[in-house]
């Protein structure tokens, strides 16, 4: 294990393009639920993916092999998606109080189901679905790199820079706001 993260910072080091390749082949599927799960949106989970991508091929010389590789993948594409969203911009008062729209002072209304929502239904339970669209988002994305993705703990820690003992905990809290919201309860 610790031999193939060794190759595998060498082969970063050096812009080994059929590495890449095969990074790509292998780790595609996973990173790309992830950034539809994050992003609620497939075009832009395809932007971030092929960011993320970039991001590797440039700053792959940082990667040091100490972590294990999708842990270190992981983080560049959330970074990414937090720097995103950091920038986005909320709905002006002037636009909603604009006196032409048809219903003044409200914000439009998205009815339609997630592209998150329309990739778990055919992975999991309508039940399971719907209960953990209700747990809150920073319970979620543990429960998706733990359950979907398959991160170990440190991993998790190392993805989302965050305390062993705070992935931990957010872990428990999801089940239980899981279960919750399985049960009828509120999450």
């Amino acid at each position: 294990m610790a031999d193939d993260t060794k190759s595998l910072a060498q082969g970063l080091k050096r812009r080994d393009p059929e590495l890449l390749d095969l990074l790509i082949e292998q780790y595609q599927y996973r990173l790309f639920r992830y950034l539809v799960y994050l992003t609620s949106s497939r075009e832009r989970a395809e932007d971030f993916f092929q960011e993320t991508w970039i991001r590797v091929l440039e700053r792959g010389h940082q990667y040091d092999g100490k972590s294990k590789f999708e842990a270190w993948l992981f983080a560049i594409a959330r970074h990414l998606v937090i720097d995103w969203q950091r920038q986005k911009k909320m709905q002006s008062l002037d636009e909603l109080t604009d006196t032409a729209q048809d219903n003044p002072l409200q914000i439009e209304a998205h009815n339609e189901p997630s592209p998150l929502h329309l990739v778990l239904s055919h992975e999991t339970q309508a039940g399971v679905q719907d209960s953990l669209g209700r747990v809150p988002a920073i319970y979620r994305e543990v429960l998706l790199l733990r359950f979907q993705e398959e991160l170990g703990l440190e991993e998790i820690a190392a993805v989302l820079a965050a305390p062993l003992s705070t992935v931990k905990s957010r872990l428990y809290r999801g089940l239980e706001a899981v279960r919750e919201a399985m049960q009828g309860g509120a999450a």
